[in-house]
């Protein structure tokens, strides 16, 4: 059994199973249903079926060149330029000028978008002559054949999260953590979260869980958990967005948990994030790359909290930041002020403080850390 057998389950695809995964996508009648339901949600319905070989054959017109990882990554590309073109007032990016072209990086970001975080992250890298990431996303999320297919067309790879026991627990995330090790040494540098599921309530903190697991690897070899992880290049990034397409279904998630005690997710409510965060308005958004930590202490707690510092650090800070934590900045005027009050009145009145602390909590963070510095 080869190295790339003992991963076959949970990698991405490689060249020569991209145009088989393609041709599967073109067939998958769920896919073609949920591509009628987002772009002719009115039509769908009643004319499914005559709209439905339209949709295959565009499909196969458009996807037919796309033969091979990079040229599904290409694709990729082009529709991230389109997408920041549309949704986002400017993009800007900052310390790649710490990071080697040619190295490979283990990039743990906070996280706020399901798929906007490492798309924009790849973005930034391909535009600047770095390559593009795998990047880890949960099962949770894979639900349907068609989305686990798209996700490992464009180099994705699967986090375990449904075991049934520790056992099973035990050696998802320890493939996990030798699958993570085998990508830095194929000098492939790998995207991972901060902590599981998005920080709905804007507290990015990094659970030392996570970097527990990419120890067991390390574990294994019979390494030491700072030398260890120090050679796996760990960079820390911060994702700033001026403004979340998906802040009031996070409050609203939230605030159902505190009033009602349990949230219960509607079927294709991930499926909706996602789509909602790519297509949403975004406002300013900046990737900032920290430095890669060279020197690591000794114990996860005190990593997570480094990794955590440069975040914090990084943060760029918004007017409506300033807004909603109740502090006076020069760059707040009227348009903001309206464009916050339209926010807040999108959520019930007892639950706009939670909406003001996800918008307050990186001026929150970035002061904390000022002040212990």
């Amino acid at each position: 059994m080869s190295d790339q057998d003992i991963y076959a389950d949970i990698r991405p695809y490689n060249d020569k199973e991209v145009a088989p995964a393609i041709a599967r996508l073109i067939a998958d009648d769920e896919l073609i249903k949920a591509i009628l339901h987002y772009r002719f949600p009115h039509l769908s319905g009643p004319f499914g079926w005559l709209l439905s070989p339209l949709v295959k054959f565009a499909l196969k017109r458009r996807w037919a060149k796309l033969t091979n990882v990079l040229a599904v990554q290409k694709q990729v590309a082009a529709f991230m330029d389109r997408m920041i073109d549309s949704t986002t007032n400017k993009v800007t990016v900052s310390g790649l000028e710490q990071l080697t072209p040619g190295k490979a990086y283990l990039f743990v970001s906070n996280h706020r978008d399901i798929a906007m975080d490492p798309a924009l992250v790849n973005w930034c890298l391909h535009h600047h002559g770095f390559d593009t990431v795998r990047i880890a996303i949960g099962d949770n999320l894979l639900r349907k054949a068609c989305a686990t297919e798209l996700m490992k067309l464009n180099k994705s790879f699967i986090v375990k999260r449904g075991a049934k026991g520790p056992r099973e627990m035990l050696k998802n995330f320890s493939q996990l953590s030798s699958y993570i090790k085998h990508s830095l040494e194929q000098q492939q540098s790998v995207w991972i979260a901060q902590k599981e599921g998005r920080a709905k309530d804007g507290n990015d903190e990094t659970d030392p869980a996570i970097l527990k697991m990419f120890y067991m690897e390390g574990k294994k070899r019979g390494e030491d958990f700072a030398s260890y992880m120090a050679g796996l290049n760990i960079v820390p990034v911060c994702l700033s967005y001026e403004y979340d397409p998906c802040d009031i279904d996070k409050i609203n998630e939230l605030w159902q948990k505190q009033t009602a005690g349990s949230y219960q997710k509607g079927e294709f409510e991930d499926i909706d994030s996602i789509i909602k965060g790519i297509v949403g308005f975004k406002g300013r958004v900046h990737v900032a790359f920290g430095k890669p930590l060279t020197t690591v202490p000794a114990e996860p707690e005190q990593l997570a909290a480094l990794i955590d510092q440069q975040i914090w650090q990084q943060y760029r800070l918004f007017p409506v930041n300033y807004l909603a934590a109740g502090q006076q900045h020069a760059a707040i005027d009227e348009s903001v002020a309206e464009q916050w009050q339209q926010r807040l009145q999108a959520v019930p009145v007892a639950a706009q403080p939670m909406l003001s602390r996800l918008y307050a909590a990186p001026l929150v963070k970035q002061q904390a850390v000022e002040t212990n510095i």
